[in-house]
């Protein structure tokens, strides 16, 4: 089991960068690591994934703005965000998934608004 700890959110203008971290308490090595983000009214839908062998992945809606990145002697994930648009604004998890048990967890979320 891993627990999963996001930092960075924050209010940005439009335009603007973010970087969201995910603390993980324990070694991640094994797991394969993703944001996803949750705006009002929609449903939760993957932003960026990153496998065991740094295999990215990244919604249309983001390619070429956001770059996620983890370092596993950190037991860290990042999310770096730039030209934020007022549609980018969401609560943002970190989700961890085993890949030899295939069990999932998330964080708590953090919150990511965009807005002049």
């Amino acid at each position: 089991q891993v627990q999963l700890v996001e930092s960075g959110g924050g209010l940005v203008q439009p335009g603007g960068s973010l970087r969201l971290s995910c603390a993980a308490s324990g070694s991640i090595g094994i797991y394969a690591m993703g944001w996803y983000r949750q705006a009002p009214g929609k449903r939760r839908e993957l932003v960026a994934s990153v496998d065991s062998a740094d295999n990215t992945n990244y919604a249309d809606s983001v390619k070429g703005r956001f770059t996620i990145s983890r370092d596993n002697a950190k037991k860290m994930v990042y999310l770096r965000m730039n030209s934020l648009k007022s549609e980018d604004t969401a609560v943002y998890y970190c989700h961890a998934k085993n890949l030899i048990t295939r069990y999932g967890y998330w964080g708590q979320g953090t919150q990511v608004t965009v807005s002049s």
